[in-house]
């Protein structure tokens, strides 16, 4: 337990140290942790842990998340007095913006301890209430009683179809939830592993932070998984 503590803290004290508030490009009602320099932040967590870590996808507001959060808060009703999950969170952006929009409880789930310190920092920013959950939404079975998605009504998945083996192993859960009649929304910039037969309920030209993209705004599209 005091171990654990202690990565807490660590993760805490490094996103604290490595990003600042800044108002998220597209979707101005929400404030998140933001680093300078992605590849300063990258070689910044890879220092001194076992081994090479993913990139700091906590650390910037990526253009999927964005028109997802934009939509949200566009469509209330579509979270309103809702269970929602935001799978693979990052710094919050999604979950925030359902708790702006009125859901009833959101749960942001991501397996990086430093998105889980990203975001509840977010939550803390931005004064909503959001269950902040480290963990693996591919490990075992996120339906299950007692699983991270077993209860919500509206899943939520911002810009995660960037790499094959998550894309095919996400989609069925995916897919199995909205069969369990939970609204699941995607938001995607048309990523290499975007699955076919998405329902596009809406599209935003979203403008990029940080370079991380090979253009300035990304037309970036709102999908319902069917």
């Amino acid at each position: 337990m005091e171990r654990e503590a202690d990565d807490v803290r660590a993760a805490d004290r490094l996103v604290r140290e490595r990003a600042a508030p800044v108002p998220v490009p597209g979707v101005p009602e929400v404030v998140l942790p933001t680093a300078a320099d992605v590849l300063e932040l990258w070689e910044e967590t890879e220092r001194g842990s076992d081994g090479p870590r993913p990139p700091p996808f906590w650390g910037f507001p990526w253009v999927g998340g964005q028109a997802l959060a934009r939509h949200v808060l566009d469509h209330p009703a579509l979270v309103a007095g809702a269970r929602v999950v935001d799978v693979a969170c990052g710094s919050g952006l999604v979950a925030v913006a359902a708790a702006l929009a009125g859901a009833a409880r959101v749960r942001a789930v991501d397996v990086d301890p430093l998105a889980v310190a990203a975001a509840r920092w977010s939550a803390d920013l931005n004064g909503v209430g959001l269950e902040v959950v480290r963990a693996d939404v591919l490990a075992g079975d996120a339906l299950s009683r007692g699983g991270v998605l077993a209860d919500a009504r509206v899943v939520l998945v911002g810009d995660l179809f960037y790499e094959r083996a998550t894309a095919q192993r996400l989609l069925p859960l995916l897919r199995r939830a909205a069969g369990a009649g939970a609204l699941v929304l995607v938001g995607d910039p048309g990523r290499a592993y975007l699955p076919t037969g998405l329902e596009e309920v809406a599209r935003h030209e979203v403008p990029v932070v940080a370079h991380l993209e090979d253009a300035d705004v990304r037309s970036t599209a709102v999908l319902r998984v069917v």
